[in-house]
């Protein structure tokens, strides 16, 4: 019963990687079909190994058991390499690949009573057929296939290649061991050992692109709710009631304003797509352009910058939102509200400080997420997860406001 100690480790892994599956929220419900279909195809390619040992080391009363256990093997090698193509991709039929699978199926039946594939002899001796290496061929050809989908499907993500490139050769190496000189009649083939390896395999790499998706189906969602908050409808009212004041007053200033608000509403729509890091100059003219729009509401207010370093890239829509809640929180009522801006290099950190003498706030207190405005939240979220940056806020009530971010430089 030794022999048999290769087939324990194989079933747990594929009985523990069952509810893993099943709860996994993931992968789509295609794939989780899928995946439970090469879970069980592959068990029983399993018991198909072991009954097939079985037969060839004991005398059974009829070579019909070991034929039928053979047969079983090639017909679900072939298949679970289709299975693996369509968990790759699972919005195509794949019709050609399909029906050559069903054909090598039909062809291996023949087995049950023809010997055109192969035959058990009546001293229970395995014999080849004409058509014996049918399986093989088609393996080969659904394996480069399967190489094939795997790269087309994932081509722009260079670690999914050497997935597929180490999954293909597992497996072929699994067949070579298989049919080496050297090959050790085990209970499980070599070959079945790879195929559940690779299943294992597959379904780890399967779930981190779907998490990779996920994250950016989420930092799209995030894109499209920061530019909707800054696209405001009260702003966009009050911009085109003070350019409408303006036409009256003093046409060349309508004119520049009407510029620099086509500007500030395409900053805001590019955003939308800007998933990369931007140059600092970029983010600051985007800012410039608010703030004097906000400037010719608020008279009595100023926006004042410093810029010491401008060769760093941060998130869009990073220094503007402050600048905003400066603005609209700080310094709209004081009676000379200032608003500075700073970037500088320190160490090996760029520092950006958004400074206010406007009211304050207690910052013991929950930041607003009421949805009116980008919150500082939203701001350091993004600086800490895709610069590994910081965020900190230092303010008093009455004693105005200090933001600083931190963001270390880049190789």
């Amino acid at each position: 019963m030794t022999e048999y100690i290769t087939f324990i480790p194989l079933v747990i892994m594929l009985a523990g990687l069952t509810p893993i599956v099943l709860k996994d929220k993931y992968i789509g419900n295609n794939q989780r079909k899928i995946m439970m279909i090469i879970i069980a195809s592959v068990g029983l390619l399993l018991v198909q190994n072991c009954g097939d040992y079985v037969t060839q080391i004991n005398d059974m009363p009829t070579p019909m058991y070991r034929t039928v256990f053979t047969m079983l093997g090639y017909c679900l090698r072939p298949f679970i390499l289709l299975l693996f193509c369509l968990l790759v991709q699972p919005y195509k039929k794949h019709f050609f690949v399909v029906i050559l699978v069903v054909c090598n199926t039909l062809i291996y039946l023949t087995s049950l009573f023809s010997g055109i594939t192969f035959f058990i002899d009546k001293n229970n001796h395995f014999m080849r057929g004409p058509l014996c290496f049918t399986a093989l061929y088609v393996s080969i050809f659904l394996l480069a296939f399967l190489f094939y989908c795997t790269i087309y499907e994932y081509r722009h993500r260079k670690a999914s290649i050497w997935v597929a490139i180490a999954n293909a050769a597992l497996i072929i190496l699994g067949a070579s061991a298989d049919l080496s000189p050297l090959y050790v009649d085990y209970p499980v083939a070599y070959l079945s050992i790879s195929v559940v390896c690779c299943t294992v395999f597959y379904y780890i790499w399967l779930h981190l692109e779907f998490v990779r998706e996920h994250e950016n189906a989420l930092k799209a969602e995030q894109r499209i709710k920061i530019m909707m908050s800054q696209i405001q409808p009260h702003f966009l009212y009050n911009t085109l009631t003070t350019i409408q004041s303006l036409c009256l007053t003093n046409p060349q200033k309508a004119f520049e304003t009407t510029g620099k608000f086509g500007a500030y509403l395409r900053n805001n729509i590019d955003s939308l797509n800007q998933s990369d890091l931007i140059p600092v100059e970029k983010e600051l003219e985007h800012t410039k352009v608010y703030a004097d729009i906000e400037m010719l509401r608020f008279t009595k207010i100023s926006v004042e910058y410093n810029v010491e370093a401008d060769e760093f890239y941060l998130p869009a829509l990073t220094i503007q939102p402050l600048v905003e809640n400066a603005i609209r929180h700080g310094v709209r009522n004081r009676e000379h509200g200032v608003v500075r801006v700073e970037t500088k290099e320190s160490g090996d950190n760029y520092v950006i400080t958004v400074s206010d003498n406007g009211i304050g706030f207690d910052t013991k207190m929950p930041l607003s997420t009421n949805g009116t405005h980008i919150g500082i939240s939203n701001v350091r979220e993004r600086i800490e997860e895709i610069c590994r940056g910081t965020l900190t806020i230092n303010s008093r009530p009455g004693e105005g406001c200090v933001v600083t971010i931190i963001i270390p430089e880049r190789e």
